[in-house]
């Protein structure tokens, strides 16, 4: 049995092809989003994302093709079966990361394969499923339009181009940072069980009917099951997932952590704004202090989170306080939940380099970066160029301080930082605490570079529980630095995601 042009409109099989192109692409960019509470946001997350989806639309595309040869009717047929499995695929993919994450995280120790298990997983049947129509509704498109197939095959080619690129720019400016990750994939399961009840109605009359109509409905029970029971994140900014987390010994006396995708940013305590609960502030604090003296100085700070460095300083009149914070959803949440008084601050809501290169008029005598987290790092603010805008930016006896994560077998993203830096700065010393290493656990360092080295060279200080720390020996730095292969990060290469997946693959 063919179908007439009457039957199926080349309009309407252009406006689905586009629909459900862009709904594809509305997954992938959502599925960075949802990934990232679990492993957060890297070159690897998207690296996945991307070949695990294209992977996965490239078999859809094959099953597509062998589905065409049937007649258009039993095409479509199929075709609106395999647009259901979409549809329930799309609602569950919350629930299914709920469940498998912990386990995954668990039972893998690498963080890049359980990035790409967690991805498979979640994300490559929706994938094929969506891959599936193209080759069907352009087939039919072009064999029911004889005298004009080329246009035919055009149009749809076009719709999957202009779908793609509207659900992206939806995704991005719309249904994440206004919608939520779990209302936008509410809005892609109903948008294919439309496409699908479109193809049904093509494809007329249909023998029981009421199967289609029980799989739409338990796609849309996962669905309301994940808005009304499985979200994750206190806020969903353009940025971030935001989470917020009471970690108080005592109700009387709040304490709370903030996490950004599932990094840890900061804790602070409400009545005690000067004290350090993490490594990293703890030395920053006590080193940046230290170098300035008892004389009022001037911070730039590469970061807000919970502002407690520069909630820390304001309460004790340090002097001007400049922090960037690109999101100002961030922001907020410190107002709002770790006591931060904003009016304490000069706060810019822009990428940190950004604002460095345009404020050339200012010099500051501490600039603080915190752009290490795991192994997603921000690459632009770690390159010898970025270095150089921040020497720029310095009193003449300015102090940058930085913090780094590495692994304690390697370190050869410490040791390309720390020669990066030694390509800009007379002195750069690497501070860590005062403790022998353990085995595959991460370890924090903060970077103190200058023109002249610090006057002191061991510091005993907060982070929970009094802790010593101390400047690493010149040696040891030189051997550190060779071991990184003396390589001088740059804008143009700048491989430290691989310096870090180096060491977390031990070798």
């Amino acid at each position: 049995m063919t179908l007439s042009q009457a039957r199926a409109p080349l309009a309407l099989l252009v406006a689905i092809q586009a629909v459900v192109s862009g709904s594809s692409l509305v997954v992938e960019i959502v599925a960075g989003r949802m990934l990232a509470p679990y492993v957060g946001m890297s070159l690897y997350t998207w690296t996945s994302i991307i070949a695990v989806v294209l992977a996965g639309f490239s078999v859809g595309h094959w099953w597509g093709g062998h589905v065409a040869e049937r007649t258009a009717r039993q095409a479509l047929v199929y075709t609106g079966w395999v647009l259901l499995a979409a549809a329930f695929a799309t609602g569950c993919a919350l629930v299914l990361l709920r469940f498998t994450g912990g386990p995954v995280l668990e039972s893998v120790g690498h963080p890049v394969v359980s990035i790409v298990i967690l991805t498979i997983c979640v994300f490559f049947l929706p994938s094929v499923f969506a891959g599936v129509p193209a080759p069907v509704l352009t087939q039919i498109a072009v064999t029911t339009r004889a005298d004009k197939s080329g246009r035919a095959l055009g149009a749809m080619f076009a719709a999957g181009a202009v779908g793609a690129i509207a659900g992206t720019v939806l995704a991005g400016f719309l249904f994440i940072p206004w919608l939520g990750t779990a209302i936008t994939l509410s809005i892609v399961t109903l948008v294919y069980l439309a496409s699908a009840g479109l193809l049904f109605f093509m494809a007329r009359p249909v023998q029981r009917p009421g199967l289609p109509v029980l799989v739409a409905g338990l796609a849309i029970a996962m669905s309301a099951v994940t808005l009304t029971r499985l979200s994750y994140c206190s806020l969903e900014s353009r940025y971030f997932c935001i989470k917020v987390l009471d970690v108080s010994a005592d109700p009387a006396s709040p304490v709370r952590r903030l996490v950004l995708d599932h990094l840890s940013h900061g804790t602070s305590s409400r009545e005690q704004p000067r004290l350090m609960f993490s490594e990293f502030t703890a030395m920053i604090d006590e080193i940046g202090r230290g170098r300035m003296g008892s004389e009022a100085f001037s911070t730039f700070f590469i970061g807000g989170g919970t502002y407690s460095v520069p909630r820390a300083w304001a309460d004790r009149n340090t002097g001007p306080v400049t922090v960037a914070e690109i999101d100002p959803d961030v922001t907020a949440i410190a107002v709002r939940d770790f006591w931060v008084a904003a009016s304490q601050f000069e706060i810019l809501h822009e990428d940190a380099r950004r604002a460095l290169l345009t404020r050339s008029e200012r010099r500051y005598d501490v600039i603080v970066g915190d752009a290490f987290g795991d192994i997603a790092v921000p690459s632009h603010l770690v390159t010898h160029e970025f270095f150089t805008l921040v020497r720029d930016r310095l009193s003449d006896d300015g102090v940058f301080l930085m913090n780094v994560v590495d692994f304690p077998e390697r370190l050869e993203a410490l040791g390309a930082i720390t020669a990066t830096l030694q390509s800009v700065f007379p002195s750069v010393e690497v501070w860590t605490a005062q403790q022998p290493p353990v085995a595959g656990e991460q370890r924090v360092f903060v970077l103190a570079a200058g023109s002249q080295p610090t006057p002191f060279s061991t510091i005993v200080t907060g982070a929970s529980d009094p802790t010593r720390f101390a400047a690493l020996a010149d040696s040891f730095v030189q051997r550190l630095t060779e071991r990184g292969g003396s390589i001088v990060l740059s804008d143009d290469y700048a491989p430290i995601d691989r310096l870090l997946a180096g060491s977390l693959w031990g070798g």
